[in-house]
């Protein structure tokens, strides 16, 4: 794979199934070099045959819903310069309708009540004054911003506390009637402006359910046409779980939840209520390598009865990527040793999980199909996402094969699965890929960020670009990392850079010896965030790399403190309060050992791991005379490399693979 072929991904997100169960709608999205961008339309799946056919062509549908009686298909229609905003339109076919006027917008998927006459939503209300609301006032000209809590900002968002997200319920608009007049908008006219966020030609307004300064999301619909609403709890990492009436003007009730609250909530038909609930102790911070729980209950008026946990956090690693009520239980999805399953619980105290669709995969959505069977979207060796159909049988058949041309032009290598025992007799998993030829091949060392989250075997476009311009490339998952249970992933608490930074090179030590491939001499190591603190660390203690990449990294646990948006938290967790034994731990306070040469790289609106840790470490290493370059990218946050525009990422890889031809040529 070269940069370029970015522009062959196509990635269909979570479907919407027709209630009659032969046809599905998904928004499929790709990169567009030239306009610098991610347009995306709506598909028609059919689900016997997987033709898809074009339901929309607008640059921006997103997130499709279908209501329950299969009528209406609602979504999220935005577009360059516009604010995405809630559409309709018939499933019969005709012109999508815009049904709201937001000024900050839809986000997330809208949720269809019961009985197919309303939607909820959530859109994010900016204070007054602020984000455009007054067309006199600019951004350098707004007022300050009193803060008083720890969670004021978010990476990918900036500044939350002036506007909050709240739940919106809409009425489903009428048919247009051929007989009625048309209405027209006269100038000088009495008639009262739309309310907010009504868009007037439609005859109906949203009513804001929820109030207040806090956010609020992830509606669920009750069968009495009440909603179940996520609270952000102020300066903690739970959420309240509130039933709220869906009117104007009414007050919710918050419903007590096992621990600090759920992380996703789901109702079945027959009324049971599933919940993810994950336990962070008594102060609620003791997040550390923790996986939520299933959960479920009866719902009886404002509070919950036969509350029952399903699933052991402690040994399965749930994630929270789906949670759908079947007929015979419960979907989720499951990480295991890398991949993402998608599993079923029978929702009994005695029940197991079941594994649905395994191997090398990463499912990220699954939706329930009518009489049977369950709509897949998943990531694999071979695709960037496709979607399947997992039958009666439990067998998978593929309905899409968005990525066939990405294979036929930009070639797929796939890693080969290692493990390799450490000095301790613990057992570290991984794989390396590696490029035709027999080499030796000069060795890439790339560490995953987290440090709760893990590498998979599926298509990974770093390690496909590096391996297709002649590099081999060694992975794994030390401890520390997600999927293989709560001890593996609570290790290091008060150890980063010791039992994590071992495990990483004893596994590089065994991928050389067990690979002749591999070229031991000739080694470059990279990471991006806490991946970027274990390169910068590496490169404190060991001289044997030809160069290093730091890419968005934990550097500086002090100065994170007050600069990163989890900072308040995160470090004092992990590492301790101790100043000695902070500064043990922390690259920035060993920065005088550095010898390898390092290309740094941040954005300038990264709130994750703020530039000024990257900038900090450019800094110090120019001052004492290491080869040094910094990279910066305006615009882009910590998600510069997944998420980034594709021009950027695209110059992203182009400068990766400037810098090792540089200092770890291919030869």
């Amino acid at each position: 794979m070269r940069p370029e072929h970015l522009a062959l991904f196509r990635q269909p997100s979570r479907p919407a199934v027709h209630p009659d169960g032969t046809w599905a709608a998904v928004a499929i999205s790709r990169p567009d070099l030239d306009e610098d961008g991610y347009p995306s339309s709506l598909w028609r799946l059919d689900l016997g045959t997987g033709e898809l056919t074009p339901l929309t062509h607008g640059t921006a549908d997103r997130d499709p819903a279908i209501s329950p009686d299969g009528r209406w298909l609602a979504f999220v229609r935005g577009g360059k310069g516009v604010k995405p905003q809630l559409a309709l339109m018939p499933t019969a076919g005709g012109e999508p309708r815009v049904v709201t006027d937001h000024q900050g917008g839809v986000g997330g998927r809208p949720e269809f009540s019961p009985d197919g006459t309303r939607i909820a939503y959530t859109s994010r209300v900016p204070e007054k004054g602020r984000y455009g609301t007054d067309e006199k006032v600019g951004p350098d000209a707004e007022p300050p911003r009193l803060i008083t809590d720890f969670s004021y900002r978010a990476d990918g968002l900036g500044f939350r506390l002036d506007r909050p997200s709240h739940v919106f319920v809409v009425d489903v608009p009428p048919l247009p009637d051929p007989t009625a007049d048309v209405p027209r908008a006269d100038e000088g006219s009495d008639e009262p402006a739309a309310p907010t966020g009504a868009v007037a030609s439609t005859g109906v307004a949203p009513v804001q359910v929820t109030t207040g300064p806090l956010d609020h999301g992830g509606p669920t619909w009750l069968d009495d046409g009440e909603l179940l609403v996520l609270r952000d709890v102020v300066d903690t990492l739970g959420a309240a779980l509130v039933r709220h009436p869906a009117t104007a003007g009414s007050e919710g009730v918050e419903i007590a939840v096992p621990h600090h609250g759920p992380d996703d909530v789901a109702v079945a038909p027959d009324g049971t209520v599933y919940l993810l609930v994950r336990d962070q102790g008594e102060d609620g911070f003791d997040f550390i390598g923790r996986s939520p729980a299933l959960y479920r209950a009866r719902l009886t008026g404002t509070g919950f009865e036969d509350v029952q946990r399903l699933t052991d956090p402690t040994t399965e690693s749930l994630t929270g990527a789906v949670l759908a009520p079947v007929a015979d239980g419960v979907l989720v999805t499951r990480a295991h040793r890398g991949t993402v399953q998608l599993v079923r619980h029978p929702g009994t105290p005695d029940g197991a999980l079941e594994v649905l669709v395994g191997g090398d995969r990463e499912v990220y959505a699954a939706e329930p199909v009518t009489g049977g069977g369950v709509l897949v979207a998943s990531t694999g060796v071979g695709t960037v996402g496709d979607l399947g159909l997992v039958g009666g049988d439990g067998s998978l058949r593929p309905l899409t094969d968005l990525s066939a041309r990405l294979r036929t032009e930009a070639g797929v290598h796939e890693p080969v699965e290692l493990v390799v025992p450490t000095d301790d007799g613990y057992e570290v998993h991984g794989w390396v890929a590696t490029p035709e030829g027999e080499g030796p091949h000069p060795v890439l060392l790339l560490i995953h960020g987290g440090p709760f989250a893990a590498y998979a075997p599926t298509f990974f476009d770093e390690v496909q670009t590096y391996v297709g311009a002649g590099y081999a490339v060694v992975f794994c998952n030390p401890r520390g990392s997600a999927s293989y249970g709560q001890e593996h992933g609570r290790a290091i608490i008060g150890g980063f850079g010791q039992r994590d930074a071992a495990d990483i090179l004893q596994f590089l030590e065994g991928a050389l010896a067990s690979n002749r491939a591999l070229d031991g001499d000739r080694i470059g190591v990279m990471g991006g965030s806490y991946g970027g603190y274990m390169t910068a660390w590496l490169t404190t203690r060991d001289h044997r790399w030809a160069g290093a990449i730091v890419e968005r990294g934990f550097l500086d646990p002090v100065s994170f403190t007050g600069s990163s948006d989890i900072g308040w938290f995160f470090g004092g967790r992990y590492l301790g309060e101790d100043p000695d034994a902070v500064a043990a731990q922390s690259p920035m306070a060993h920065i005088d050992q550095v010898r390898t040469p390092t290309l740094v790289i941040h954005s300038e609106q990264d709130w994750r791991c703020p530039v000024e840790q990257g900038q900090r470490w450019y800094v110090g290493l120019k001052r004492q005379g290491v080869p040094t370059e910094l990279l910066l990218f305006p615009g882009e946050g910590h998600e510069l490399s997944r998420s980034g525009t594709p021009k950027h990422r695209v110059a992203r890889f182009e400068h990766i693979l400037r810098w090792w031809a540089t200092y770890l040529p291919v030869g």
